[in-house]
């Protein structure tokens, strides 16, 4: 007989289910059930009387895995050398925390603080068996990618053609041979642009490319049009133009309109809501209340914020044109890569301070999104890890949320040109625990199409979180008494007990088998790297 587990007393969250109340919960064979005959004794049983009981968390924008991520680890080894540690045995690899994380310490922690499924946000395609090994190294979480297109020339040439059948089946393929589970779009044609030779404050969506008759425009409503016709749960995850660009916001409005009844979603809008003029930081600032006004006209789009928190980070984008941009104003060290792979990537350590007025402008901006979007399922809580801030400060953000005075407090610390020009300095919002489960589970399990996660009605994925309440919300929400996967107990009062290999999250679509000759014709003639090395050659179970 299978094993049968009671969890019962707790308080179970579960807005998908408009389920807020005492109950209990089963789990058997790794999924809730109902509630069996009474008298039916459980395998097991976990007294949650007096707790908050969730679903496992869902982190929908991460950077994980791939080499952008192994890249950061070498540019920074001093952060392999503070933080947390574990030590190696022979029946774990053991690693560091810090600011790039290890994949193993990766997982762990992301367990330790309640989540159970993990997308990492920026892969190129020439890279995804990387990217895919770097997964299977993360314990205790089910994981995906999202895959890189938007500025691979073979698409660009035939999106600028008019050629949608062959664009189609590019995308196809790509999504097969790079086990993605959605497409990202990065700096659509801006990258392009940059590779030959314009600077990244150059990019507009009407700017033509230089050789092709296409705009950042066209190819994101083209993609946008494409994704859907291939079905994907996920629509386009799109990182628009401009990234950091004061004046920006213009550039986001613009690309809201553009998408016009076309689902998408906007990736670390943060980054993209800014008012002001190259330059000059006394006309920096937020224009978050006119977007949010955009959005509220266009219910198929959602957003994730990508909050950006004060202290020392890495910023690894697969914009590379914002990169360089960006880190020409932090100096420092930074490192390009992989140019060829669809876009490249930049890397590059970056510190938030609270004096600074740009770096405040950007902590108040995310937590302005946050506030005035009056709708949670169309929002999800991120810090584009480890863009804005490392995912394991999660529950500090969520603190701020659910906190005024403490978000108060956190204000008063800020320049006051800043202070007093945000709106939140009016706004006495608090999160409720329903609103929190929304953006941390529900709201990014219904954008990702995941119907057996998210939430806790029969039949979804025994994943489970369990949390003591504190009137210190940081502290409830950085160690939970219990995290669960499938019905297994991988977290108990604070501490792993068990570790478990995730399952990856991907999708197959079918593609003109024909087309492939003149596609890796293409290849052969226009890139170092012919077609068959994007294909996971001799490794039809790399995930089992």
């Amino acid at each position: 007989m299978s094993e049968l587990l009671q969890i019962t007393g707790g308080r179970v969250i579960d807005p998908t289910n408009n389920v807020d109340e005492v109950r209990d919960l089963w789990v058997r064979d790794g999924l809730v059930v109902a509630a069996p005959p009474h008298g039916t004794k459980a395998t097991r049983v976990i007294d949650a009387a007096g707790d908050v009981v969730m679903p496992g968390g869902i982190d929908m924008h991460s950077h994980i895995a791939g080499s952008k991520v192994n890249i950061g680890r070498g540019l920074l080894p001093e952060a392999r050398r503070t933080g947390e540690h574990t030590p190696s045995t022979l029946l774990q690899p053991g690693g560091s925390l810090g600011v790039a994380p290890t994949s193993w310490m990766t997982g762990m922690k992301y367990a330790g603080l309640g989540y159970t499924t993990v997308f990492d946000a920026a892969i190129a395609p020439l890279l995804a068996r990387l990217a895919h090994r770097d997964l299977r190294d993360t314990p205790q979480v089910d994981s995906g990618c999202y895959l890189l297109v938007g500025n691979d020339r073979y698409l660009l040439e035939k999106l600028g053609s008019g050629d949608r059948a062959a664009a189609r089946d590019y995308l196809a393929w790509i999504l097969t041979v790079g086990r993605g589970y959605a497409f990202k779009l990065v700096n659509p044609g801006g990258v392009e642009a940059w590779k030959q030779g314009r600077s990244h404050d150059e990019s507009d969506l009407n700017l033509e490319l230089p050789d092709l008759k296409l705009t950042p425009r066209q190819i994101i409503i083209e993609l946008a049009a494409l994704a859907q016709e291939l079905k994907l749960p996920h629509p386009i995850h799109l990182h628009g133009n401009n990234l950091g660009l004061p004046g920006n916001w213009r550039t986001t409005q613009a690309t809201i309109r553009a998408l016009a009844g076309l689902p998408a979603h906007l990736t670390h809008i943060q980054y993209h809501s800014y008012a002001g003029g190259a330059g000059d930081e006394t006309t920096f600032g937020s224009r978050v209340s006119e977007l949010v006004a955009e959005l509220d006209a266009q219910p198929q789009i959602t957003v994730d914020v990508g909050q950006a928190l004060f202290g020392p980070t890495l910023s690894m984008t697969g914009d590379s044109a914002a990169a360089q941009y960006l880190a020409r104003i932090t100096g420092g060290r930074r490192v390009n890569h992989d140019l060829e792979g669809v876009g490249g990537c930049g890397v590059f350590p970056i510190e938030y301070k609270n004096k600074s007025v740009i770096h405040a402008w950007q902590f108040v901006i995310g937590l302005e999104w946050f506030l005035l979007m009056r709708d949670p399922w169309r929002l999800a809580l991120t810090t584009d890890h480890p863009n804005g801030a490392t995912f394991w400060r999660y529950p500090y953000l969520v603190r701020l949320l659910m906190d005024s005075s403490f978000r108060r407090e956190a204000i008063a610390k800020l320049p006051r040109a800043v202070r007093e020009q945000t709106v939140l300095r009016g706004i006495e919002r608090e999160y409720s625990l329903n609103e929190i489960c929304i953006l941390t589970r529900a709201a990014p399990a219904r954008m990702l199409g995941l119907a057996d996660r998210g939430h806790l009605g029969v039949g979804a994925r025994g994943d489970v979180t369990i949390y003591r309440p504190d009137a210190n919300y940081e502290a409830m929400f950085q160690a939970p008494r219990y995290t669960l996967k499938a019905g297994e107990v991988l977290v108990e009062n604070g501490e792993a007990v068990r570790t478990v290999r995730g399952e990856i999250l991907k999708l197959e679509r079918a593609n003109d088998e024909g087309r492939l000759k003149t596609q890796a014709k293409w290849f052969t003639e226009h890139l170092s790297v012919p077609l068959e090395q994007f294909a996971f050659a001799g490794e039809s179970q790399p995930d089992a």
